[in-house]
């Protein structure tokens, strides 16, 4: 049945794909809209992050971000089928890149493309297989169900210019295959414990960080620049900006890498904070003898109240 389930959801997002962006859009705003009332786990999630990470923010600015989110949330859902069956002349269309996507092609040195959790990640890397010819390797969370867990794996490396390793197995084929000139496409912002990891501050808050960005870096001499999604309203498109290469990233310490990695994210949130992906438990991991920031907020407890 779960196997089934899951066929019958992929055929749905097949199906929507040959709609009109507008017209998937209003669809997924719509079911943004009802996954907000109906995911409440999810929604307070997305609003103690928020209370941490932007406390001087007012209340109700809070919630009408994570409102937001969610719409956001669910377009990327539905949209994702435009990722995985569209043909690549429509997607060029769709995906406005900005900045130098070249630049890792043209040089042929190592690179890293930092690439944080907004919720149109994945265009970035169809856009990154769509705009430029070296190949590009990335790390993904393989998926308990495993017809959504080959639909993923077969979506991303569907124009069969990309790498993806899972998260469980060794570093040493990743690295491998950046040694052969993949660039590495790097995730660097969700909370996996403490492994290859250090308490850096995250908007103030101690966020256990991954240290590996700047160690792989350092140790294979790679080029690091900064990529952001942008998903656009009204279905008018997506925007991918290469942001230009960072010349003092990797330093000595890697734990000051973190740091400066995480306030150029909080910028970059700032800039277009409901499209961050806030139902992501960022904190969960704390320093030893500290207490869960989630506990009693996100079990409704402190349940919320959103608006109508």
């Amino acid at each position: 049945m779960q196997k089934l389930g899951a066929r019958a959801v992929l055929g749905l997002v097949w199906l929507l794909h040959w709609l009109p962006l507008p017209v998937l859009a209003a669809l997924g705003v719509g079911l943004g809209r009802l996954l907000h009332r109906l995911a409440g786990s999810r929604r307070r999630i997305a609003l103690r992050n928020l209370e941490l990470c932007l406390p001087d923010w007012p209340q109700a600015e809070r919630e009408a971000i994570v409102r937001r989110h969610f719409e956001w949330l669910a377009r990327s859902l539905l949209e994702r089928g435009l990722l995985w069956y569209a043909s690549p002349a429509r997607l060029r269309r769709l995906i406005h890149v900005q900045g130098d996507i070249g630049h890792a092609e043209r040089s042929g040195a190592p690179t890293m493309w930092l690439v944080p959790h907004f919720i149109g990640m994945d265009i970035a890397g169809t856009a990154s297989q769509l705009f430029q010819k070296r190949r590009v390797a990335t790390i993904y969370q393989s998926q308990s169900n495993p017809v959504f867990d080959r639909a993923i794996r077969r979506g991303r490396l569907r124009f069969g210019q990309g790498d993806v390793y899972s998260r469980h197995d060794s570093a040493l084929p990743l690295v491998r295959a950046i040694k052969r000139g993949s660039v590495f496409f790097n995730l660097p912002d969700m909370d996996f414990g403490l492994r290859d990891a250090a308490f850096v501050p995250f908007f103030g808050v101690p966020a256990a960080t991954l240290l590996a960005p700047s160690r792989m870096a350092r140790s294979l001499d790679m080029t690091v620049q900064p990529v952001v999604t942008e998903m656009l309203p009204g279905g008018r498109g997506y925007v991918v900006r290469f942001g230009e290469p960072w010349t003092d990233w990797p330093g000595d310490d890697a734990e000051a890498d973190a740091r400066r990695m995480n306030t150029w994210i909080e910028n970059e949130i700032r800039a277009n904070p409901s499209q961050y992906l806030w139902v992501h438990k960022r904190f969960k991991t704390r320093p030893e003898g500290e207490a869960s920031l989630y506990d009693g907020w996100c079990d409704g407890a402190h349940a919320d109240n959103p608006a109508p």
